[in-house]
């Protein structure tokens, strides 16, 4: 049994030749499409793009990615310009959502055939420069596409790797297909997102190839051999708290367990430090740091305080 969520097209959506169990007609707030059919069976939902309130801003977009299945969605977009665009069908792309449509012939063929990643991989083959007014990007910005596995790994206790995954994550969703994967833990079970899976060690590999057609896999390497992880990898970035007690505490542990991160991607996370104090760190430890994080709430967009680490890790570049 199928659904649709239907407004301005409503004409296009008639006499599909399938079965309809539900059908609702408006203008709705995602959370309210969400709410409706999250718990609700069906096979597929044929989406009017204008029933979604706002559907210009992609963090409506996204929220419809993570509170439902969109392998079973199928959306039909409008003559709009901006829905048309490159940038628009990309971000798609990136969250999950292979399936949409023009009129309704391609509805229908996309029923039939649903889309996989490779069918559609081509919206972010191109350098796009990032126009979006809704979200406020730098138009100056161009996303590189190179494949990535990005490894992320606490040297101190409990540096926040999980919580930065899930941030570095939440930003690069919006110009790029992104897996997250957790090696020997299950935290990310807590952020209910189905693009954020646990693995254990072993299967580790199978998960990476799985997953080989996403633009970017960041993973969560907790006590992975660094060396496995160094194979795995294209970049691994190291975690330092750099609070007193926990660098006390490392160093008691181990004088010497800087030395093994001399030409490493070293980053101050949970930091307060200002630049001197960096430097001064970096001195006295005798490693170069990478980047410097301050303390940060992963509810809101940190896009401004991740964005140059991202530039910094080559995943985007500026217009000089």
């Amino acid at each position: 049994m199928n659904v649709i969520v239907s407004n301005l097209n409503k004409d296009k959506f008639s006499n599909l030749g399938v079965d309809i169990i539900k059908s609702i007609n408006g203008e709705f707030d995602v959370d309210e499409i969400v709410q409706s059919f999250s718990n609700f069976f069906f096979n597929r939902m044929f989406l009017d793009i204008t029933a979604i309130k706002d559907y210009k801003n992609f963090n409506n977009i996204q929220k419809l990615s993570m509170g439902l299945d969109v392998d079973k969605i199928i959306i039909l977009l409008n003559d709009d310009p901006v829905v048309n665009s490159n940038i628009y069908l990309s971000k798609l792309v990136s969250m999950g959502i292979y399936n949409f449509a023009k009129n309704k012939d391609e509805l229908m063929y996309l029923y039939n055939n649903p889309n996989s990643y490779k069918d559609v991989a081509h919206y972010q083959q191109i350098d796009n420069s990032i126009i979006d007014d809704v979200q406020d990007v730098s138009n100056e910005l161009i996303i590189n596409n190179d494949v990535r596995i990005i490894g992320i790994k606490n040297i101190t206790s409990h540096a926040g790797a999980t919580s930065l995954v899930y941030m570095l994550k939440k930003i690069l969703s919006n110009y790029y297909s992104v897996m997250a994967i957790e090696v020997s833990k299950s935290d990310f079970l807590f952020y209910n997102d189905k693009y954020m899976v646990s693995v254990i060690e072993r299967d580790l590999s199978n998960i990476i190839l799985k997953y080989k057609d996403f633009n970017i896999i960041l993973i969560d390497l907790n006590d992975l051999n660094n060396a496995l992880a160094s194979n795995i990898c294209t970049d691994i970035l190291y975690l330092v708290e750099p609070s007193l007690f926990k660098i006390n505490k490392l160093i008691t542990l181990d004088r010497k367990v800087f030395l093994e991160f001399n030409d490493e991607k070293i980053i101050l996370n949970k930091s307060f430090f200002n630049k001197k104090d960096v430097r001064d760190f970096g001195f006295e430890a005798g490693i170069k740091v990478f980047y410097n994080i301050p303390p940060i709430n992963d509810r809101v967009d940190n896009s401004a305080t991740l964005m140059p680490l991202l530039e910094k890790l080559g995943l985007f570049t500026r217009n000089r």
